[in-house]
């Protein structure tokens, strides 16, 4: 038993050190410094959003004990990621793990660099929330999020990333932003600077189908209209208060959450077919999705 324990600790040392050449600490607030991981050797570096108060005077403390400055690329703050620019090159990307290969049960390490020295905690991967259609991909664990590991790295046994730990998206809860989400939000704002999502100008709440429309369409409720904004697309598109909009395009939409996530993958500008129940019965209507600024 004593041999397991040593080469499982051994190999729980060695995960942390191979990680450790990609993170980095992030100073942009007051307190104590948070942590960062390298996404790409030419200075791209992935952290929180709420670890970055000030935009200005960021500085990122290298793994061989540098220290340079840094520039906001951009944040979003639905997924809690920041992507910052460091002023070098010659990095270490950190390996990233693909979400089909992380399961409930998987022994994981938080590590963090708020300090000189690298931290690490250990935990398992507790439960998974996916949803591919919306590219939003995170993992809930059981590690302790200790001060400063925000922005910093949930690994494997081998050393490869997982995703971003985040102790903001849920309070009292550890999550981490996976791979494909922190994938699709750098391209964006690497791209444009921010996160560019889609916009209906409506206010909707949750409300229940009548049973015969619940089993046509295969859900329970919808999401129902309760504001129009003036000169928006729905308005444009002929959206009425009293609408309920159970899709758009082809995601289906339950809630508020639900419309927020089909807006965040519709091609902006896009001619989008959504579907409504409008006095009993189902339409569709073609929308032009706006920008929201």
């Amino acid at each position: 038993m004593s041999d397991i324990l040593q080469t499982l600790s051994d190999a729980m040392a060695s995960a942390v050190e191979k990680a450790g050449n990609s993170i980095v600490q992030v100073a942009a607030r007051r307190r104590m410094p948070a942590s960062g991981v390298v996404w790409s050797e030419d200075g791209i570096i992935v952290t929180s959003h709420h670890v970055v108060e000030h935009e200005d005077r960021i500085k990122i403390g290298l793994p061989d004990g540098s220290t340079v400055g840094a520039t906001l690329v951009g944040r979003d703050p639905n997924t809690d990621t920041a992507v910052l620019k460091a002023d070098t090159k010659g990095l270490t990307a950190a390996t990233w793990l693909g979400a089909e290969q992380v399961k409930v049960g998987h022994l994981v390490l938080a590590v963090g660099r708020p300090g000189d020295d690298l931290q690490a905690t250990l935990g398992v991967i507790s439960a998974l929330m996916h949803k591919r259609d919306e590219n939003r991909f995170f993992a809930q664990t059981d590690v302790v999020m200790y001060p400063g590991f925000s922005g910093g790295p949930l690994i494997n046994a081998s050393g490869e990333v997982i995703g971003l730990n985040s102790s903001a998206l849920m309070r009292g809860v550890s999550l981490t932003v996976q791979t494909p989400t922190i994938q699709y939000v750098v391209d964006h704002l690497v791209k444009h600077g921010k996160m560019r999502r889609g916009y209906l100008g409506v206010g909707v709440q949750p409300a229940r189908l009548p049973t015969g429309i619940a089993e046509s369409l295969g859900q329970k409720s919808g999401a129902l209209i309760v504001s129009v904004e003036q000169d928006s697309p729905a308005e444009k598109g002929q959206l009425f208060l009293g609408d309920t909009i159970v899709s758009l395009g082809s995601h289906k939409v339950e809630n508020l959450e639900g419309l927020l996530g089909a807006l965040s993958v519709t091609p902006i500008g896009s001619d989008t077919m959504v579907k409504i129940v409008r006095g009993g019965q189902i339409h569709e209507l073609a929308i032009t999705i706006g920008e929201r600024t």
